[in-house]
């Protein structure tokens, strides 16, 4: 019965996994690339025929430049966060886009979640605080799954509490 009971308590009552947002797909990356480099190397093609050769280096550093911004935005959506809610353990996970991980762990019985809110925009940021620590979660996301996810959690917490 006791290691019953022990499992009980170690079981998660809420897990997510946090990811940001990236509207263009692998699909649609390649699709976009394969239009741009098709235009700038059309145009390349058409300036160095008339004579403007030096234009030609222009749309090659422009697809550079697109290139390496999707290049460091898709880098940047690599970062996740793992939030797992058990009756004696919170626990926090940050994945940095290259791999390293952070873990904050807090008792669920003391962590405080802090919401922050906007009139217009709604929640501006989250934080779980306790025992003289803090750290913000799900700071990459959009205002609608801020709120879908500060109501599932706070929930949880109250669970976590009241759950024996």
């Amino acid at each position: 019965m006791e290691g019953n009971l022990e499992h009980r308590m170690e079981t998660p009552i809420f897990a997510a996994e946090l990811t940001p947002y990236r509207s263009l797909g692998q699909k649609g990356y390649r699709v976009l690339f394969l239009l741009t480099g098709s235009v700038c190397f059309l145009h390349a093609v058409f300036f160095a025929m008339t004579g403007a050769w030096p234009i030609v280096f222009f749309f090659g550093i422009d697809f550079l430049l697109l290139y390496g911004a999707f290049w460091l935005s898709y880098r940047s959506g690599r970062a996740r966060e793992e939030v797992t809610v058990s009756r004696t353990d919170l626990s926090i996970r940050k994945f940095a886009p290259s791999g390293r991980m952070v873990e904050h762990r807090f008792n669920p019985f003391w962590a405080k979640f802090l919401v922050q809110r906007h009139d217009e925009i709604g929640i501006t940021s989250m934080m779980v605080a306790g025992e003289g620590r803090r750290t913000d979660v799900g700071s990459f996301l959009n205002p609608d799954d801020r709120e879908s996810f500060a109501k599932a959690f706070k929930s949880a917490l109250v669970t976590a509490r009241l759950r024996i």
